[in-house]
């Protein structure tokens, strides 16, 4: 029996050929279980991970409410404003020892003594008896914003206290400057250390502020 001894560059040629077919198949194989991606399916993109998202909705963002939740309570006496018509300012101004006094705040009146509430969430920074205004509460919100609460009767906080809106803080009382009000709520709000008119602000997000 004669073998016959295969030449060297026949062997290279299996070699590559069978090479070839293996790298085919595998390419083949792949082929058939790839899937065409659906039309339907969403993608993440990384930028799902770039975006800062605020942890705290806009919607919670506190308005100011008023200083009172009695139905019955109404203004009595505006804030007196210089480009309001003279009718209008001579219903702002606050009698006092034979002096008309522009009034700087709003008064209220309900039919009898009521819950005084925090206009925002803050921090009291002042509670004292005044002989002309009565009984004063003050309380700092954020943006610089102060609300003051005259003419109280029982106050139920304290310098330092930490309140929420809503709170009470205080009921309806009186007052030497506006004795002809009775029982009242004097009530003055400022921002950025200037006194303001609290209906232009009353309902106003704080941060709009």
């Amino acid at each position: 029996m004669t073998y016959r001894r295969l030449k060297r560059p026949v062997v290279y040629a299996f070699y590559v050929v069978g090479f070839i077919l293996i790298i085919s198949s595998i390419f083949l194989i792949q082929k058939s279980l790839y899937k065409e991606p659906s039309d339907n399916i969403d993608y993440v993109g990384k930028t799902i991970f770039d975006e800062v998202l605020p942890v705290v909705s806009q919607d919670n963002v506190e308005q100011i409410m008023n200083p009172f939740i009695d139905g019955n309570v109404q203004v009595t006496k505006n804030y007196y404003d210089y480009n309001s018509d003279e009718e209008q300012q001579k219903g702002s101004l606050i009698y006092y020892e034979n002096t008309y006094i522009p009034s700087t705040g709003l008064t209220y009146k309900g039919n009898d003594v009521f819950d005084v509430t925090a206009v925002l969430s803050g921090t009291v920074t002042s509670v004292k008896q005044d002989e002309i205004l009565g009984n004063v509460v003050e309380i700092k919100h954020e943006n610089n914003i102060v609300s003051v609460y005259q003419s109280l009767s029982e106050i139920y906080v304290k310098e330092n206290d930490v309140i929420t809106q809503g709170q009470v803080i205080a009921k309806s009382g009186t007052s030497n400057i506006d004795k002809d009000s009775e029982n009242h709520l004097y009530f003055e709000l400022s921002v950025n250390n200037k006194t303001v008119n609290p209906l232009n602000y009353i309902g106003k997000k704080i941060n709009e502020i």
